[in-house]
């Protein structure tokens, strides 16, 4: 029969009752009645957990780690030594709220060393907070944030698809992506001369649809993120005409980060593929084509809900389902 006892240090502190089984509390951590805390969760030394506290399964929580009031952590969370998490946006010696702000960390989140998190920030599913982050708004699922403001540098198991800055020779071949609906890389026919550069492309034949109508993104700051949706029947194909940056790919299996950085390469994104742009560079110019003309109905914003149409919830660990 398995062991399924709480292990707590004789010079730790625990007034909760709600400690589940297998549970391991170290040397000098001090958690407080009110909270309540999940099976195989390891409390490393010096951590101090609130009342207003609830801790997951699965979780590490490693040393000078302090859990205030209003924390969520969800299960398969890691959090590393001396991340720190507030709770209160303008704190005054002796002064409370009426409530403090819930900080959600959902499931199988990553958060490094040092890292610094504002409360009422929700930390997505799967993402990693880089040592000493200072994390000012919501984390998306699966990005890689780092940097203070935290800005996200890139997704957790995405490939990247970089593609050299010019084809070799007169070749203009589509690139394929190895994903579900086959988003591909479509070379865009470029004409120079001592006039200038010019990039078109027929409607018909030249486009993998006939745009149904077209926006502009642009003036973007580096921090900001802009589509994490995905379309139930539109077909988008984009270009950055001008500066770069970078869309990720998800089919809710396999994750491909592409680099946009010249006007004459499109990317066709089919319906059902979740698709983020991120890393703006200060000048870049985004053209979004789209199938179909503008329907709310037709997004899917969630990406939660994304794993459960295509039929890939999540499983227990955190990750996407199999």
């Amino acid at each position: 029969m398995p062991d399924d006892s709480v292990m707590i240090h004789p010079r730790a502190i625990t007034e909760s009752v709600r400690i589940g089984k297998r549970t391991k509390i170290w040397a000098f951590a001090h958690v407080l009645p009110g909270a309540t805390i999940g099976e195989d969760v390891n409390i490393c030394d010096n951590v101090f957990i609130d009342n207003d506290v609830q801790v997951g399964d699965r979780v590490t929580v490693k040393c000078g780690v302090q859990l205030w009031d209003g924390p969520r952590v969800e299960d398969d969370v890691f959090i590393g030594p001396n991340a720190t998490f507030t709770n209160d946006l303008r704190p005054r010696s002796k002064q409370y709220p009426d409530r403090f702000l819930r900080t959600v960390v959902r499931r199988g989140a990553s958060i490094a060393a040092n890292a610094t998190i504002l409360p009422g920030i929700t930390v997505g599913p799967e993402s990693m907070l880089g040592a000493g982050a200072a994390v000012t708004r919501d984390v998306p699922a699966n990005t890689v944030v780092v940097g203070n403001p935290a800005r996200i540098m890139g997704y957790v198991d995405a490939e990247s698809c970089t593609l050299a800055a010019e084809p070799a020779g007169e070749s203009r071949e589509e690139v394929v992506l190895d994903m579900a609906g086959r988003p591909k890389i479509v070379p865009l026919p470029e004409i120079k001369d001592l006039r200038g550069f010019l990039s078109l492309s027929e409607v018909e034949g030249g486009l993998p649809f006939a745009p149904g109508c077209y926006s502009l993104v642009y003036n973007v700051p580096s921090k900001e993120i802009r589509g994490e949706h995905a379309h139930v029947r539109c077909q988008q194909f984009v270009v950055c005409v001008h500066g770069s940056c970078s869309v990720l790919l998800d089919d809710g299996s396999v994750r491909k980060s592409v680099s946009l950085d010249n006007p004459h390469r499109g990317l066709y994104v089919p319906p059902m593929v979740w698709s983020v742009q991120y890393n703006y560079s200060p000048d870049a110019v985004l053209l979004v084509l789209a199938s179909d003309r503008y329907d709310a109905d037709d997004y899917v914003r969630d990406y939660d809900s994304f794993l459960k149409l295509i039929g890939k919830p999540r499983d227990a660990a955190g990750g996407p389902g199999e």
